[in-house]
């Protein structure tokens, strides 16, 4: 599919997270594709950027998720350029990931994952709602192939992926009545530079933790950050399907985007607990335990 300039037909989307990767190659695509595309960065210079590099209308808005009085101030910018015919589609796409073993993670570095991904979402679908009843449109959250696989050393990311997964289930069912679709986009590795600030967040961890999970941590990072380099999911990929959520006449509910996020749903409806338990053992043990040879 791709960003036939009819395809909009005008309708207004904000997409949230639009400062770089996945939410900036988003932003510019829907743009392509004919939308009125509301970006919500955190910083006027990306903004701009983003304004510069659209090909279509892109309209930059300072949204910082995690602080309700600026999404608030950011409904009320976008209401007051719709004059009136409401949005068509909200992508909540903001998100961060703090990786760390979970005897290493601090309670504040679970909350802040959390008030990104997870209350971060509420807020901006709260203060946007009724703009989307008005536009009679759709929302599309952006989870992960991650939220529904309990990957170790990345316990932080994965509550807050299962938690959005859980959101967006019941917002689906409460905003059915009022026709507006809830769709769950989630793409699995793909090279964004959130994997290079995954390594690098990482790595500074590992100077406060415990020697036990030190080495396996460090060589899940490495592993990670191949993983991501070495995959044939591309940004391109994401943004067809969130285009596909956004103006398929009966969308789905979850658009699995890559091989590894479609077989990470089907690992988590059918592998059984203990044999995915026995898989992950190579990933948290360290080199010549005892504990590897079971």
């Amino acid at each position: 599919m791709s960003a036939r300039p009819n395809l909009g037909a005008g309708r207004a989307v904000l997409i949230t997270g639009a400062s770089s990767g996945l939410g900036e190659a988003c932003a510019l695509f829907l743009a392509r594709a004919g939308f009125q595309v509301f970006a919500g960065v955190r910083k006027q210079a990306d903004g701009e950027r983003l304004r510069r590099t659209a090909t279509g209308v892109l309209i930059p808005v300072t949204i910082d998720v995690t602080d309700e009085d600026c999404v608030a101030d950011a409904a009320r910018t976008v209401t007051g350029r719709l004059t009136g015919s409401g949005l068509w589609g909200l992508v909540n796409n903001a998100g961060i990931c703090v990786p760390s073993p979970l005897a290493w993670l601090e309670p504040g570095q679970l909350r802040r994952q959390l008030d990104t991904n997870v209350v971060g979402t509420l807020t901006v679908t709260r203060a946007f709602l009724p703009s989307l009843r008005n536009g009679g449109g759709r929302i599309v959250n952006v989870t992960s192939g991650l939220g529904r696989v309990a990957v170790p050393f990345l316990g932080a990311y994965v509550a807050s992926q299962f938690a959005k997964e859980g959101f967006s289930d019941v917002l689906r069912r409460e905003l059915a009545p009022l026709g507006i679709a809830v769709c769950v986009v989630r793409p699995g590795a793909i090279v964004t530079p959130i994997w290079d600030k995954v390594t690098a967040d990482g790595h500074r961890a590992v100077s406060a933790g415990d020697p036990y999970h030190r080495e396996p941590f460090l060589r899940f990072l490495d592993s990670n950050a191949e993983t991501a380099r070495a995959s044939k999911t591309t940004s391109l990929d994401f943004t067809r399907a969130v285009l596909r959520a956004l103006t398929s006449r009966r969308p789905r509910r979850h658009y699995p985007v890559g091989r590894d996020a479609t077989a990470a749903g089907l690992v988590s409806r059918f592998l059984p607990t203990a044999l995915l338990d026995r898989q992950f053992a190579a990933v948290v043990t360290p080199p010549g335990s005892a504990d590897g040879a079971t």
